[in-house]
């Protein structure tokens, strides 16, 4: 099994920073793939990034630019950077670990609250 626990989440001002965390545990594989996903109320859950770990990363057009993620394989972790903060990007952030081995394989934290105010 998997187990995925995030932190880093609170309350910034609009225009802020703030930095999640995401460190995984149990059996991990060398090229699963792990991300991050959010959850805004009354909205279904959105992609927000992900990350091989060959490196390659993909992200939602929302953030692009304003958000980077990267990962350290040696401890199982990701991160994700997140710049130039609005109101809109108020949501439950989720990590993700993909496993694509004969079927897909998705794995959830229980997420962290990110509340960006005016």
């Amino acid at each position: 099994q998997v187990q995925l626990v995030e932190s880093g989440g609170g309350l910034v001002q609009a225009g802020g920073s703030l930095r999640l965390s995401c460190a995984a545990s149990g059996n991990i594989f060398a090229n699963d793939v792990m991300g991050w996903y959010r959850q805004a109320p009354g909205k279904q859950r959105e992609l927000v990034a992900t990350i091989s770990t060959a490196g390659s990363t993909n992200f939602a057009d929302s953030v692009k630019g304003r958000f980077t993620i990267s990962r350290d394989s040696a401890k199982n972790t990701v991160y994700l950077q997140m710049n130039s903060l609005s109101p809109e990007d108020t949501a439950i952030y989720y990590c993700n670990l993909q496993r694509q081995f004969f079927k897909v394989m998705d794995y959830w934290g229980k997420g962290t609250l990110v509340t960006v105010s005016s």
